[in-house]
C-alpha cells in the first residue's frame, strides 16, 4: 500500500512537471514589445514609502507612456497618477514628505505638479509658455527651482514671418536657465482653477486663483545642463556650458550661484567635461567628474572622481584606484555611494570621502540601476535584478557596507511567468590578438549538445555599451522566437565596451571595425570549436554602434548568410561631416579624414564594398542625426551596385532609435523576415 502511495506521488509529481512544462509559451512580438518596466527608485526622507514609474504601451496612440507608482511598507504599491493624454515623471518627495512633485506633460507642455503623499487629485505648480527640464524641492520644501529653456526671440518669429523658415547652422539656439517658483498650496483645491481670460460676467475675477509668478535667477550667454541645491538651501551648484550643442559639453563647467545676491562664482573650470554630481551632506563640498584637460579622449577614458571645497576652491582625488567610470552618485553621512559597471554586472560601491578608498556594498542583485537613500542614509531604496528577471524594485536598511531586510516591493517578472525566455550563460574567448572577450550566450530551452545550431550575433551599440544576462533581450530583434526556432545567440561584449576597464574600452582606438571583427569571428570560432553550432548558417545583427561592426562584417567577410545593419555608420567620411557629435570620429580614429584619410578608409565598410556577398537588411531612422541617414543609402547603393540582395527600411520621423510600439513592431518583423528567408529558407511573411 505505501509502495503504491510512492508510485502514486511520482505520477502526480510527473503530471505537474509536464503541466508546467507546457505551460511555457513563445510571446508574441506585441507581448515583448509591450512589456511594463519600472523606471529609478526615489525613497522618502523617512525611508517609509518609495517611488518609481512603470512604463506602459498605448498601441492606440502609439507611444510609451509614464506613470508614477508608491509603494508603502507592508502595503501593495498603488499607481499614483493618471495622465491621459501623456506620461507623469521625475517624482520627488518634499522635505517633510507629505507632497510629491513630479513633471507631466498632461496634453501641453510639460510642467511641475504636486499631489499629496497619499494620493488625491494633482495640481499644477507652473504655468510655462516652454518646457521644464528638471526640478528641485528647496530644502525648506516652500519652492522649487527649475530648468526650462528660453522664449523664441521675437526678432526670430518677425524674421519667419518676412523670410520664411531657415536656421544658420550651430549658431542659433536658446539657452536654458534657473527660475524659482514659491509653493503655496493654500492657495488652491482641486475644484479651483487659474484665472482665465473671461468675461466679468461669466467669472468673478476677483475670486479666482493666480499661479506664484517664477523668478528668473540665472543670466548670461550660457545654457544650464544640470544643479543641485546645497542641502542648507543657500547656494545652487550648476553646470553650464556656452550653449546646448552637444559637441559643446565638452566644455562644460561648474560654479555656485548665490541665492542671497544670486551671484555667480566660478568653481570648476578644466578644459574638458567638468560634470556637476554631488553636494556633500554638510554644504561644504561638492562631488564632480571630469576628464581634466583630456578633450581627445573622453570617450573612452574613465573619468576621474574630485571633490572640491566650495569656499578655497581646493580639490582633491577619490577612488584613484578604481577602473572604471563611475556614475549615479549620491553623498551620505555614512559616505558616497556611486554605481559601478563590472564587466557583465554592475555594483553599488562606497567611496571613502576622507581616503578616497572604496569597497563594494554586498546585494543579492548583481545588476543595479539605481539607488536611493532616506534622509539619515539608513535606508535604501533601488531598482535592479538577476540574469533571469526583470528589473524590480528593492528596499533594504544599509550599514557597513552589508544590507538587511532585504524586501522585494514589486512584481514586474511575473510578466514573463509563462514565457519561454532565454536562458544566459556568459563565456569567454581570446581574440586574435590575444585579448579575452566576454559574451553572453542565449541557447533554446531543449538545447541538445549533440546538435549544431544556427548561430544569429546581435552586436550592441556604443561602443561603450555592455550586454548583460537577461530573459528578455531584442529590442527590435526577436531573439525569443528565434531561439524557439532553434538557434544560439551571441551577444559579444566587444573591445571597447563599458565594465572591463580603460585599456579594454581603449583597444578599438585607430581600430574600428577591424579589432571589433576579429572578437566577433574568434566567437564565433570558439563556439565552432565546441560543435554547437551549424557555419552554413549564421547572421548577424545590430543597432548605431552594432549596426557599424555588422555593416564591417558584410563587406569584409562571406562567412554569414544575412546581416541586419540597424543605425550604422558605412563611411566614416561621410560620418564625420554629417554627425551632431564630430569629436566621435576625431577621438577614436585620432585623425580627421583631411589629414589622414588613410586611417577612414581602412576603418569604413564601404572601402570592401567589391567583397560584400551577404544579403543585407538596412535600418534607419529618417532623422537621425547622430548616425546621418547618408550612411545608409551608400551602403544600399554599393550592394546594389554589386548585385547583393539589399533593402532598405527608412522609419518616418524617427531619429537614431525607434521609440514608438508600432515602428518597433514593424522593425521587429522586418529582421524576422529577413532572417526566417536567409538562414531557415522561408518565405516572408
Amino acid at each position: 500500500m505505501r509502495n503504491t502511495k510512492i508510485v502514486a506521488c511520482f505520477i502526480l509529481f510527473l503530471i505537474i512537471l509536464c503541466e508546467r512544462a507546457q505551460a511555457q509559451r513563445v510571446p508574441s512580438f506585441e507581448e515583448v514589445i509591450s512589456l511594463r518596466s519600472i523606471g529609478s527608485a526615489n525613497i522618502s526622507p523617512d525611508g517609509s514609502s518609495v517611488l518609481f514609474t512603470a512604463q506602459t504601451t498605448d498601441w492606440n496612440e502609439n507611444r510609451y507612456d509614464n506613470e508614477i507608482w508608491i509603494s508603502h511598507t507592508q502595503q501593495e504599491p498603488f499607481q499614483l497618477t493618471y495622465t491621459a493624454k501623456g506620461s507623469s515623471t521625475s517624482p520627488a518627495f518634499s522635505p517633510d514628505g507629505k507632497w510629491i512633485a513630479f513633471l507631466a506633460n498632461r496634453g501641453s507642455k510639460t510642467q511641475i505638479q504636486v499631489i499629496r503623499s497619499g494620493g488625491g487629485e494633482a495640481f499644477p505648480v507652473t504655468a510655462e509658455e516652454e518646457e521644464i527640464a528638471a526640478f528641485e524641492w528647496t530644502p525648506d520644501g516652500k519652492s522649487f527651482i527649475f530648468l526650462r529653456i528660453e522664449k523664441e526671440p521675437q526678432v526670430r518669429k518677425d524674421r519667419e514671418k518676412k523670410y520664411g523658415s531657415y536656421e544658420i547652422d550651430d549658431q542659433e539656439f536658446r539657452q536654458s536657465h534657473l527660475w524659482k517658483i514659491d509653493f503655496k498650496p493654500g492657495l488652491r483645491s482641486p475644484a479651483e482653477l487659474p484665472c482665465q481670460d473671461q468675461d466679468d460676467t461669466q467669472k468673478n475675477k476677483t475670486s479666482c486663483i493666480e499661479l506664484p509668478k517664477a523668478v528668473r535667477l540665472t543670466e548670461g550667454n550660457y545654457t544650464v545642463t544640470a544643479f543641485q541645491i546645497s542641502p542648507d538651501g543657500t547656494r545652487i551648484a550648476i553646470n553650464h556650458q556656452p550653449d546646448p550643442l552637444i559637441n559643446s559639453s565638452n566644455h562644460a563647467d561648474i560654479s555656485i550661484l548665490s541665492l542671497q545676491d544670486l551671484k555667480l562664482m566660478p568653481l570648476i573650470k578644466n578644459p574638458s567635461f567638468d560634470g556637476l554630481e554631488s553636494w556633500s551632506p554638510d554644504s561644504k563640498e561638492i562631488l564632480f567628474t571630469t576628464n581634466l584637460a583630456d578633450t581627445l579622449q573622453n570617450f573612452f577614458k574613465n573619468s576621474l572622481l574630485f571633490a572640491a571645497e566650495v569656499e578655497s576652491g581646493k580639490v582633491r582625488q577619490l577612488a584613484s584606484g578604481l577602473d572604471e567610470d563611475l556614475g549615479g552618485f549620491s553623498w551620505e553621512a555614512s559616505g558616497i555611494y556611486s554605481l559601478v559597471s563590472n564587466k557583465t554586472n554592475r555594483h553599488l560601491f562606497r567611496v571613502d570621502p576622507v581616503t578616497g578608498n572604496f569597497a563594494k556594498v554586498e546585494i543579492p542583485q548583481p545588476l543595479i540601476f539605481s539607488a536611493s537613500f532616506s534622509a539619515n542614509g539608513k535606508r535604501i531604496a533601488f531598482v535592479g535584478r538577476s540574469g533571469d528577471e526583470l528589473a524590480e524594485l528593492f528596499v533594504a536598511d544599509i550599514e557597513n557596507l552589508r544590507i538587511s531586510g532585504h524586501e522585494r516591493r514589486t512584481s514586474f517578472t511575473g510578466q514573463i511567468s509563462d514565457w519561454k525566455t532565454a536562458s544566459s550563460e556568459v563565456i569567454s574567448w581570446k581574440s586574435k590578438d590575444g585579448k579575452i572577450i566576454e559574451g553572453v550566450l542565449h541557447k533554446p530551452k531543449d538545447f541538445d549538445p549533440a546538435k549544431k545550431y544556427p548561430l544569429l550575433v546581435m552586436i550592441h551599440g556604443g561602443p561603450t555599451g555592455v550586454d548583460t544576462p537577461t530573459p528578455v533581450p531584442g529590442y527590435v530583434y526577436p531573439v525569443l522566437q528565434w531561439l524557439d526556432k532553434g538557434c544560439v545567440v551571441l551577444r559579444p561584449n566587444y573591445r571597447g565596451s563599458a565594465g572591463y576597464g580603460e585599456a579594454f574600452r581603449s583597444l578599438n582606438v585607430r581600430n574600428l571595425g577591424i579589432g571589433d571583427m576579429w572578437d566577433v569571428m574568434s566567437g564565433i570560432d570558439f563556439l565552432d570549436s565546441k560543435g554547437i553550432i551549424d557555419r552554413s548558417r549564421m547572421g548577424s545583427m545590430g543597432w548605431s554602434q552594432g549596426g557599424y561592426i555588422s555593416a564591417f562584417l558584410t563587406t569584409n567577410t562571406d562567412q554569414f548568410k544575412a546581416i541586419s545593419v540597424g543605425a550604422g555608420i558605412s563611411n566614416w567620411t561621410t560620418y564625420y561631416v554629417n554627425t551632431d557629435i564630430h569629436p566621435f570620429t576625431r577621438q577614436y580614429l585620432k585623425a580627421t579624414p583631411w589629414n589622414d584619410p588613410g586611417i577612414y578608409s581602412r576603418t569604413s565598410p564601404i572601402t570592401n564594398i567589391n567583397r560584400a556577398k551577404t544579403p543585407t537588411l538596412i535600418q534607419h531612422g529618417e532623422l537621425d542625426k547622430r548616425v546621418p541617414i547618408a550612411n545608409a543609402y551608400e551602403l544600399l547603393q554599393g550592394l546594389r551596385d554589386k548585385g547583393i540582395p539589399a533593402e532598405l527600411v527608412v522609419y518616418k520621423g524617427f531619429g537614431h532609435g525607434i521609440n514608438k510600439p508600432r515602428e518597433r513592431l514593424a522593425a521587429t518583423l522586418h529582421n524576422w523576415n529577413w532572417f526566417n528567408q536567409y538562414i531557415w529558407n522561408e518565405k516572408s511573411e
